[in-house]
């Protein structure tokens, strides 16, 4: 297999996006990202000033009116020129993604196609809009009465390091067809995807202004969110800051979608194809290195000893299988973490539950490509005699790892899900039986349910239906986010 061309070597310093303008900021505060698979650096980029940051924002505010004077079919045009531009550089975006943020190049076209299909759902999105008024004739004695749905304004829209362009493409495309500017604020971890994915968008032909990018951070975040001209925020990243920006929401009463951290699991029950399991564990546990929300790291075993360790020994083998390195290597499948940090978290969660009396099945700590001295790798771990009640089974690893937990029945499982953490993201299992799959679909408390499949990942058409801590807000992401840009109005009129 080849290995792809990287789009540049270095992409130089990264500029705001201002009003339609890319503008060089007077920040004295500059960072520098790199290349996991390499450590070596491939941009800098400024944090932006207060100053820059409002520039930004009143630049939303100033393109309001012009986006939401455009007539909704022409709106949806561009929405459809925007779907085929990102077609057209989805190479490209892809190999942007593999070399900012660590993943696969599979990987990173997966990620890319799902921002198409977010942007073909807000093309259906915005003719939607049409199908939400209602209009009732003569509902009193000569009164009429009728809905309709307005763009609220400006919003403010954070992304995280796991998944820059999905999470962009979660809430900007929805926010443009409901006629609302933004101004994106990328994490960190990977500021040159942020800054691709606004370079494309840009062809579609929006007013200057409806798409403006600051770097910045929690404090930036925080001072633009307090502007009277920003409506509210759509937010993927963790917990504890969304946390924050909810009460920040609602001490300024403004709308938000928060979207925080998950703590998932896999059952495979008695009757689980066992040529199959360890497909789904590998892309559900060790996909993308375990950094997406919807990753697991607690898989539950029912069965007898030698069930479980025919299971055990099936993920091992397929797990131990996996090549490290560089993304655009096309042999490769599985990337570096993202950030030195990131792994270095995962490491110390795998001593936790070490220390907490798990053992040791799969080792994937040291595990460095030659090649590669100086990426942020840790190949794929596989822990066993987990149990329920060890920290590690309760808070998210974030990363490529596995806990194997026995359990007694689906029951059992159902109940550890729901009761023994306050995170709802989602829950896999896989079965044989469409009765088990029903009741667990049924009954556990998460709002993204898989059946023999390893990563439930909604289609764009449907939320991400996250439920209990992984979620705060008025909305949900993707085609749900039209509730987050949108208010109602009512007319009665009496004209006999």
């Amino acid at each position: 297999m080849a290995m792809l061309p990287e789009v540049k070597k270095h992409y130089g310093r990264l500029k705001l996006l201002i009003g339609g303008e890319w503008v060089e900021s007077k920040s004295e505060i500059i960072n520098q990202t790199t290349n996991p698979a390499t450590g070596e650096v491939i941009a800098e980029y400024p944090t932006a000033t207060k100053q820059e940051a409002r520039a930004a924002v009143e630049a939303a505010a100033g393109a309001f009116e012009s986006l939401k004077g455009i007539a909704l079919r022409e709106r949806a045009r561009m929405l459809f020129d925007m779907r085929q531009i990102y077609d057209r550089e989805a190479d490209t975006l892809s190999r942007v993604l593999t070399q900012d943020h660590g993943r696969t190049y599979k990987e990173a076209a997966g990620s890319v196609r799902r921002c198409i299909e977010n942007i073909e759902s807000a093309c259906s999105a915005a003719y939607g809009l049409v199908s939400r008024n209602e209009h009732l004739d003569n509902l009193a004695g000569g009164i009429d009465m009728w809905l309709t749905w307005e763009p609220l304004g400006a919003f403010l829209i954070v992304t995280p390091g796991n998944i820059p362009m999905h999470a962009w493409s979660s809430f900007v495309p929805y926010a443009l067809a409901a006629g609302c500017p933004v101004v994106i604020s990328p994490s960190r971890q990977d500021p040159v995807a942020a800054e691709y994915m606004s370079r494309v968008a840009l062809e579609a032909g929006f007013p200057d202004g409806c798409i403006n990018l600051i770097h910045g951070g929690r404090e930036v975040n925080s001072y633009i969110l307090e502007q009277p001209e920003i409506e509210g925020i759509g937010f993927i990243g963790s917990t504890s800051a969304g946390l924050d920006l909810f009460g920040q929401c609602g001490k300024l009463g403004k709308t938000s979608s928060l979207n925080g951290n998950g703590k998932n699991t896999v059952l495979i029950m008695p009757d689980a194809d066992l040529a199959a399991c360890p497909g789904y564990v590998r892309q559900g546990c060790f996909g993308m290195t375990g950094q997406r929300c919807l990753g697991s790291d607690n898989v539950v075993i029912i069965g007898d000893q030698k069930r479980y360790e025919e299971v055990k020994e099936a993920l091992t083998a397929n797990a131990s299988a996996m090549k490290l390195g560089y993304g655009l290597d096309e042999s490769v499948t599985m990337g570096p973490y993202a950030t030195p940090g990131g792994r270095d978290k995962v490491i110390a969660w795998i001593e936790k539950g070490l220390a907490e009396g798990a053992k040791m099945v799969l080792d994937g700590r040291g595990m460095l490509p030659p090649e590669y001295p100086d990426g942020y790798f840790l190949g794929p771990t596989i822990l066993e005699d987990a149990d329920i009640d060890m920290e590690i089974c309760k808070e998210e690893a974030f990363g490529a790892v596995a806990a194997l937990i026995r359990a007694d029945s689906m029951e059992q499982v159902i109940g550890w899900i729901n009761s023994k953490t306050d995170l709802g993201h989602s829950a896999c299992i896989m079965t044989a039986s469409g009765y088990n799959a029903r009741k667990f679909a049924r009954e556990v408390n998460v709002g993204n349910v898989g059946i023999n499949v390893g990563v439930p990942q909604p289609y764009a058409f449907f939320p991400l239906g996250s439920k209990r801590k992984s979620f705060l807000g008025a909305a949900k992401s993707r085609m749900a986010s039209m509730r987050l840009f949108l208010d109602e109005r009512t007319v009665t009129a009496r004209w006999v």
